[in-house]
């Protein structure tokens, strides 16, 4: 089956018969037109008698097409937006951003400048197809950039590149059937509470209070200094209400969450006495109990801690298992709780991920009902 086009935009027509394109002035069947509307669909109408018929039903529909107000719009922003550089067009789609924590902006502003501004900097915004981000793929791991950063840099290019499409820069997808960098994140390295045992007593008293803060409470690196008495809101239950920024070093909302939203945790009695006995010794300031060792009206920065972890592990005072930071200590409060058959929904709550997927996605293989204990089960059902 013959098809005609007409200029690009306005469809085309053809016969849905046996005979040639030539023979179709003397052929008696009906012309059939095709075009796509405002919508984008494929749309196909039949009954024109002659191909004048059918030229004239496509003209008219690409020009209540084109004199739509969307279409307008749309080609307004096509001139506006398309002829644009990168950097210029991520300026302005950064200015929506207004929520980013000064971290998440830091972090940000590092992949742009390291990574994206100096492969599309000057790239005009109507050029991108899925051809110019796979070949942007392919020269970070020809560089050698790590799997987390190229993930982390395609997911904010396919962020920007979204935003664009949405405007209607692009009429196809530039990321359809873009392959994106896979990051496997390592299995957590947890340590076994003998461990813990002697890592708590490595340190000097802060260091013992943050690690038991984050083994018991489940508490992230800034949340454990940013520990404060007036939390204590039961005799087993601690709630978690701000971090120590490690960009601002001041105190700010919880990660994922508002100002002003909280969690609450168990608060064992070996953390609950940790706490007191810490207070009792140092005092507090308007209840926190870390802060500054030079200023007291500064909270404690995290490189407090992250020196004395780096001195205990390369002293090699302790045993620490190979691969664990000091996030470990957190690892090890939840991997404690699901290997006590506590609810994975009340684990992922205490810790504070934002759903039950990320939970169960870290620590699946400390589950009672992992993959490899079904296997042990089925062994033994079959040697019954």
């Amino acid at each position: 089956m013959a098809t005609i086009n007409l200029i690009r935009g306005m469809g085309s027509f053809f016969k849905e018969c046996e005979h040639p394109e030539s023979r179709w002035a003397r052929c008696p069947h009906e012309y059939t037109i095709r075009y796509r509307n405002a919508a984008g669909r494929q749309i196909e109408e039949s009954g024109f008698v002659t191909q004048e018929k059918a030229k004239s039903r496509l003209a008219e529909v690409y020009q209540t097409r084109k004199n739509n107000p969307q279409s307008q719009r749309k080609a307004a922003r096509i001139q506006q937006y398309g002829p644009m550089q990168f950097h210029e067009y991520v300026t302005e789609w950064k200015a929506g951003w207004r929520d980013l924590s000064p971290s998440s902006l830091r972090h940000l502003d590092s992949l742009l400048v390291h990574h994206l501004y100096p492969a599309f900097r000057s790239r005009r915004m109507g050029t991108f197809d899925h051809k110019v981000v796979e070949a942007f793929i392919q020269t970070m791991e020809r560089n050698g950039v790590g799997l987390a950063t190229q993930s982390n840099t395609f997911d904010k290019l396919k962020s920007i590149l979204l935003d664009a499409h949405r405007l209607g820069l692009y009429d196809d997808n530039p990321l359809n059937g873009v392959k994106p960098p896979q990051y496997d994140p390592k299995r957590a390295v947890i340590p076994s509470p003998a461990q813990i045992r002697e890592i708590r007593t490595a340190g000097d008293d802060t260091f013992r209070l943050v690690t038991d803060l984050m083994s018991g409470c489940g508490m992230r690196n800034g949340e454990a200094l940013a520990v404060n008495t007036n939390n204590i809101v039961a005799d087993d239950v601690y709630r978690i209400t701000e971090q120590v920024n490690q960009t601002t070093k001041t105190y700010a909302p919880l990660k994922h969450r508002k100002a002003g939203d909280y969690r609450d945790v168990p608060l064992a009695a070996r953390v609950r006495h940790s706490i007191k006995s810490y207070a009792d010794t140092y005092g507090t300031v308007d209840g926190y109990l870390l802060r500054h060792p030079r200023d007291l009206r500064r909270p404690m920065p995290n490189h407090c801690i992250a020196n004395q972890w780096k001195r205990i592990k390369n002293g090699g005072l302790v045993e620490i298992p190979e691969g664990m930071v000091v996030y470990g200590l957190r690892h090890f409060f939840a991997s404690n709780c699901l290997s006590r058959n506590l609810p994975i929904t009340d684990v992922a709550e205490w810790m504070g991920h934002r759903s039950i997927d990320v939970t169960f996605k870290i620590y699946r293989h400390l589950m009672p009902g992992s993959i490899g204990r079904a296997a042990q089960i089925l062994d033994l059902g079959l040697a019954a």
